[in-house]
């Protein structure tokens, strides 16, 4: 595979944008004709400001109505401000980045906001510099009654679930793995990923979570993971069915996948500033990162 480019093209500076969003009335991450997407949405405003076309990349890919409460994207601007070239007194500082994060959420609309937007470290890379991606998932379960406002985050399900028959096959799938069973196929993109955290828990409102962290996730693999993991909960399977599933690569259900609303993104690692090259060329040499 060829190494794509890991750094701004000459002339060129890096921006690291953090931001979070309600998924809600999103078609996801990633830009689709005629469809509300957040990258569709930012790159506009970028534009804007940048007085030029953007293209933003991103730390996670989410799917139509997941949430971030953190996520990171980059975007490579000119080091020269726009008439740089007809009043040469124009540098850097005349772009006035730090008042980027305002700007943007005066054009942005509410259910996205801009938490910082800075200069990035040399070598940083939103995808391939990443070490780790958080995700929590919530579920209402035994015909809990949703609050109104609850529902935007958390998915609904009529059956009790046992948290505990779900830990016991969710511990079984942790480490690296072939993750095609639980993962929607896309054209020359790896299935394998190193899952680090798959825990189920109670919250004090009764709610039930899902703690699920890996250095990366494959297309819809955590509401493929989060729905396997309900039939186990509900007993409607033995713990060998998902098991299975990952050791013979069977392609789980569609009907088993567990809606968007319950997912929110929480957090995305990255290593420090003078590690961020090393990891970038690792992760291309593993995989073709989702």
């Amino acid at each position: 595979m060829a190494l794509p480019t890991l750094n701004p093209e000459s002339g060129f500076r890096r921006l690291r944008i953090e931001l979070s969003y309600d998924g809600t009335n999103f078609s996801g991450w990633a830009a689709q004709p005629d469809y509300r997407t957040v990258q569709a949405v930012l790159e506009e405003a970028l534009s804007m400001l940048a007085h030029r076309p953007v293209t933003t990349v991103v730390g996670g890919r989410t799917d139509a109505g997941v949430h971030a409460l953190q996520q990171f994207v980059h975007v490579d601007i000119p080091e020269n401000p726009p008439f740089a070239d007809i009043d040469p007194k124009k540098s850097w500082a005349d772009w006035n980045i730090p008042n980027w994060t305002y700007r943007l959420n005066r054009i942005l609309d509410e259910d996205i906001r801009i938490i910082s937007v800075e200069e990035a470290s040399e070598h940083f890379h939103a995808r391939f510099s990443a070490l780790e991606r958080h995700y929590v998932y919530k579920i209402a379960d035994g015909l809990m009654t949703l609050p109104p406002l609850a529902r935007f985050d958390v998915a609904p399900w009529y059956r009790h679930l046992d948290e505990n028959l779900m830990n016991e096959v969710s511990a079984k799938l942790l480490g690296e793995n072939d993750f095609k069973a639980f993962c929607k196929f896309r054209e020359g993109s790896t299935t394998i990923r190193n899952l680090k955290k798959f825990h189920w828990y109670r919250l004090d409102n009764g709610y039930l979570a899902a703690d699920v962290v890996a250095d990366a996730f494959c297309y819809s693999m955590v509401r493929n993971l989060v729905g396997a993991a309900v039939c186990i909960g509900e007993g409607r399977f033995p713990q060998e069915w998902m098991l299975d599933l990952l050791n013979n690569r069977e392609r789980v259900s569609d009907s088993y996948v567990f809606p968007g609303r319950g997912l929110t993104l929480t957090k995305i690692l990255y290593p420090e500033a003078s590690e961020l090259y090393q990891r970038s060329l690792q992760t291309v040499g593993r995989r073709d990162e989702e």
